[in-house]
């Protein structure tokens, strides 16, 4: 059931990007094209199943989950630029920098960036004005200098820094990066509904930090070719990791105890939530 309603929610979030992007030309309309396509939809599924769970219409979900995406695209065309982790390789394709140049790159970032508020702030995602405003703060916050952008900027300056990032900064560092966006996903249903956050961002804690410990366990384990990605960079930069500071074996028993905290957490939705309780499961056992 639950890779299913991936599937099935990866197919519409494409569709919805692909009509929503249809108007632009040019070579940055391509390059947005270009760094939207494929991916997990992991926190599209999110928004979308939080958003079911609480009675909102699918057809309202799908603009934050559009919106979400491509803030996601956007944060990994900028963060494989030469300035920040040199990638050339995203998803088994050329990175945006290397397809076409560093130029279009950023103003590929800056363009889905603000396609993504665009898509919060259309009238068709929610009725009501109040609530858009409500999506269109968390976004800014979770993925500005007090989420995404502040994690990323974290995680550049331990790269220079005299001593390794200890766990605690670590986790820090991460719920920034990585699980600042992961929670406003989680939370769009309940804030669409006007309902209880709470329980889903509890959840959405959890899942983060099991997401980004199982990042750093395929870095180590993985393959390059299942990742789509240049992996063991961050051993070869020796940088301080979850699998650094915990080994492998306690990495990988966190972050089961991460995803069962992750599931507890949605008790009060009973039977409702088990996709979401398959997607926490399905983060530590991914090969990309």
């Amino acid at each position: 059931m639950f890779r299913s309603r991936l599937d099935e929610v990866a197919m519409q979030v494409q569709t919805h990007l692909d009509t929503v992007m249809a108007p632009l030309e040019g070579q940055i309309a391509d390059a947005m094209r270009y760094t939207c396509q494929g991916g997990k939809r992991l926190r599209a599924f999110l928004v979308m199943e939080s958003a079911r769970l609480h009675g909102i219409d699918q057809a309202n979900a799908i603009w934050p989950a559009a919106a979400i995406e491509m803030i996601h695209a956007y944060s990994l065309v900028h963060d494989d630029l030469p300035c920040m982790d040199d990638d050339d390789l995203r998803r088994g394709r050329p990175t945006v920098h290397v397809k076409w140049d560093e130029g279009t790159a950023v103003l590929t970032g800056d363009a889905l960036q603000t396609q993504a508020f665009e898509c919060l702030a259309h009238p068709d995602c929610h009725p009501d004005a109040a609530v858009r405003a409500d999506l269109v703060l968390g976004m800014a916050q979770a993925a500005g200098a007090r989420g995404m952008v502040l994690g990323q900027a974290l995680d550049i300056a331990a790269e220079t820094a005299d001593q390794p990032l200890s766990l605690d900064q670590i986790i820090a560092l991460q719920n920034g990066k990585t699980g600042a966006l992961i929670r406003w996903s989680a939370m769009a249903g309940p804030v669409m509904a006007r309902a209880d956050t709470d329980p889903l961002k509890s959840y959405a804690q959890s899942l983060g930090l099991a997401f980004q410990i199982a990042d750093d366990i395929l870095d180590v384990t993985g393959d390059e070719a299942a990742a789509g990605k240049r992996l063991q960079k961050d051993a070869r930069a020796g940088k301080a990791t979850f699998v650094s500071h915990l080994g492998l074996d306690g990495a990988k028993r966190r972050a089961e105890a991460l995803v069962q905290d992750a599931c507890d957490a949605l008790s009060v939705y009973g039977a409702a939530a088990e996709n979401l309780r398959d997607a926490a499961r399905f983060v530590i056992s991914r090969q990309n």
